[in-house]
């Protein structure tokens, strides 16, 4: 009679962890192409738990709780320092970390003692928290218009080493570049002396309510502002709102990658892959029974994100995502499960990590990309695909940022926002 073979344990879930990665951990004695971006995949997923990390009010996390619980209370990256409270009118001095900038004249008929903890102002239509002023994404590309009819708004953070660097090197202001006169050199991640370095974060963020189910999303309040200085014919308008998650990207400068680990996670109901069959009767930036909407298409100018409604925007994957990454996401997901059942990080998924294969080439200042391509659904609606010089690639892309000298400023655009 032959023997029952013995079950195979099945492998540990992931450590959930509110610990930052400083690198990433390489798996195996002769670390391929494909392990290695398992492996930086993995830095990424570990970042992302630890940047929302529930937090204690000065932005550490908070050790008593685990990732999902508490779900709507600020978590670690919210404490970062949003683009416009340091890009500041006239090249004014930023308030210093820890003390926040006021928001817009207009916002400011808002009772800050009524704003709820962790409240954004989202004025990017385009990417930003604490005031949302941004609605346009990257390079004027255009905006995203939800399922609502409304304009997807966007943020830019950066984390306290970050900020020193742009601080005390006056790069905040136009005459600062200018005394200063040099390529900048952000400080990097460093495992050796457990130094973190330096952080971006860009968020994207829909209008709760209509088609948009709170339950679904990690939601904060934010301070939605109509930014006059966007976009010709935008009148200035503030309404503190509750928005969801639906794109997160983190940049992170680390030792051995100085052109920077890009991550970026989505909402995974977002949109649907190119040429795969539509799985959900609705997402976020797809409607399915919509038969004739041009697909990939900025809305047609002019752009307001004060219009009371837009025609939606109909968006579609163009890279899928890699069985081995879904398979990560899947891992990720259990332990998340594991934690807190109905943990709202659960609706969110690693569309991939770009990362340098060689960091030190004499030949590319990019660092030869994996994968060459990389976009974000709600970040680079528009410029997905695989066309060079055309496509979303994050490090090729960065790598012809300057500062308003025309200086490298080491793969971040934020410079030029110096006045």
């Amino acid at each position: 009679m032959a023997q029952d073979k013995p079950a195979i344990a099945p492998p540990p879930l992931p450590v959930l962890t509110p610990q930052i990665p400083l690198e990433i951990s390489v798996t195996g004695s002769k670390p391929t192409l494909a392990s290695l971006q398992y492996d930086f995949d993995v830095f990424s997923w570990q970042s992302f738990i630890a940047l929302n990390w529930p937090a204690n009010s000065d932005g550490t996390p908070n050790t008593n709780l685990t990732i999902g619980q508490a779900p709507n209370d600020p978590v670690v990256w919210q404490s970062y320092r949003e683009s416009r409270s340091i890009f500041l009118a006239g090249g004014a001095t930023p308030a210093p970390w820890g003390e926040d900038t006021p928001p817009p004249p207009v916002c400011r008929n808002i009772d800050a003692g009524h704003l709820p903890p962790g409240t954004l102002r989202l004025t990017q239509v385009g990417k930003t928290p604490n005031v949302l002023d941004e609605s346009g994404e990257p390079f004027k590309t255009g905006p995203l218009i939800d399922q609502n009819g409304q304009y997807t708004r966007f943020s830019i953070m950066t984390n306290q080493s970050m900020f020193n660097y742009i601080v005390t090197n006056k790069l905040y202001s136009k005459a600062g570049q200018q005394a200063f006169n040099a390529d900048a050199n952000f400080p990097s991640s460093n495992a050796t002396s457990q130094q973190l370095g330096s952080i971006m974060i860009k968020t994207a963020w829909v209008k709760m309510g209509g088609k948009y189910d709170p339950a679904k999303f990690y939601t904060t309040y934010a301070l939605v502002y109509d930014n006059p200085e966007e976009e010709p014919g935008v009148k200035p308008s503030c309404v503190l709102e509750q928005v969801g998650l639906v794109g997160f990207h983190i940049g992170h400068k680390t030792q051995d990658e100085p052109q920077w680990v890009w991550s970026t996670f989505e909402h995974v109901d977002n949109v649907p892959t190119k040429g795969h069959a539509s799985t959900l009767a609705a997402y976020n930036f797809f409607d399915p029974h919509c038969k004739n909407c041009k697909v990939n298409d900025p809305p047609p100018r002019p752009w307001n994100p004060g219009n009371r409604y837009t025609k939606p925007s109909q968006v579609e994957r163009i890279i899928p995502i890699t069985a081995e990454a879904q398979q990560l996401n899947e891992s990720y997901h259990q332990a998340l499960a594991a934690a807190v059942p109905d943990s709202v990080w659960l609706n969110y998924e690693l569309v991939s990590t770009q990362w340098p294969t060689d960091a030190k080439s004499k030949t590319d200042p990019t660092g030869v990309p994996a994968p060459s391509f990389l976009a974000n659904a709600t970040l680079e609606s528009y410029i997905q695909g695989q066309v060079k010089q055309t496509s979303s690639s994050c490090m090729a892309c960065h790598n012809n940022a300057a500062s308003t000298t025309g200086n490298p400023s080491d793969f971040t655009y934020l410079l030029q926002r110096a006045q």
